[in-house]
């Protein structure tokens, strides 16, 4: 299927508006709802562009404490939690992570994240993973699995070589040649086949083609990818962080939803990020601030 128009949350469904039966495994009676944050890229650097890298903890902050008062189920970031500054130094990088995690941390429930490709800059993935809290899982990979409110959730990790070998920037790797790799298919495969549960999944890097500016921002084995979420029959939807624009496909009958990034431009009135509701047939996604608000029917 090709590019849809997104459904605008404020829009009125008129009576011919299709609706479809459920996913299988999806119950009437099943929701949750989940904080969704992406691309901070929090740092001690002067502003580049759009990105106002200092600004970026206290548009946490806000995301935090909006979250807290939502009460939602948990929270998850989508990736590029942090960044370095101009000189790349790994103490001011493991600084400048610890200093997000901490405010990340005041959300009074379980939190996620997605790795980035600005997570494993001047520090490895390895010193990522051990600055950071994702609640109850144990592996020490950047991809796993979870299960929360009667739905099965899964976080990929792109950051790695076509050789399968983790990414780290500082050895001058290219952060175009983003791959899942053989061996976190197979995992995939695995893990969608030991669960019933309707299946969201969360990725930095999106899982289907997408060019913008001469730049590749897909994962170079994402077709590979949709065949398993397709056969699996569950999955109801993927979001994808990385590009910093709100984009959306569908892809056989499977939701693929992009979001902004939370660092671009100046100021609390320029926060983005958004509140994701399953319930009742409907994913609907809340936008605050520049992030806009969506409905898709599932």
């Amino acid at each position: 299927m090709e590019r849809r128009t997104f459904v605008k949350q404020s829009t009125l469904f008129c009576a011919s508006t299709l609706v479809l039966p459920l996913k299988p495994g999806l119950s009437s009676t099943q929701q949750v709802r989940i904080g969704l944050a992406s691309d901070t890229h929090y740092a001690e650097r002067e502003v580049a562009g759009t990105r106002y890298y200092t600004g970026a903890l206290q548009k946490m902050e806000e995301f935090v404490n909006t979250m807290n008062t939502e009460q939602v189920d948990f929270v998850m970031h989508l990736g590029d939690f942090k960044d370095e500054d101009e000189t790349k130094s790994e103490a001011n990088t493991l600084g400048y992570l610890q200093t997000i995690e901490a405010v990340y941390a005041k959300f009074n429930g379980p939190r996620y994240h997605c790795i980035g490709n600005h997570d494993v800059d001047s520090i490895t993935k390895t010193q990522f993973l051990e600055q950071v809290t994702n609640t109850e899982v144990a592996t020490k990979k950047g991809y796993y699995s979870f299960d929360a409110n009667g739905f099965h959730f899964v976080v990929l990790d792109g950051n790695h070589t076509q050789e399968g070998k983790d990414h780290f920037y500082k050895t001058g790797q290219d952060w175009q040649d983003t791959n899942l790799g053989t061996a976190q298919l197979t995992w995939l495969a695995q893990d969608l086949s030991a669960t019933a549960l309707p299946v969201v999944v969360f990725c930095h890097h999106p899982l289907y083609e997408f060019f913008r500016d001469g730049h590749k921002y897909h994962v170079n084995d994402y077709k590979a990818a949709q065949k398993l979420l397709e056969a699996n029959g569950n999955v109801l939807a993927v979001f994808q962080g990385h590009v910093h624009a709100e984009d959306y496909v569908t892809r056989n009958g499977i939701h693929y939803v992009t979001v902004l990034g939370m660092v671009d431009y100046e100021g609390l009135d320029n926060n983005s990020f958004s509140l994701l509701e399953i319930k009742d047939n409907q994913m609907i996604l809340k936008g605050y601030k520049r992030s806009n608000s969506f409905t898709y029917t599932l």
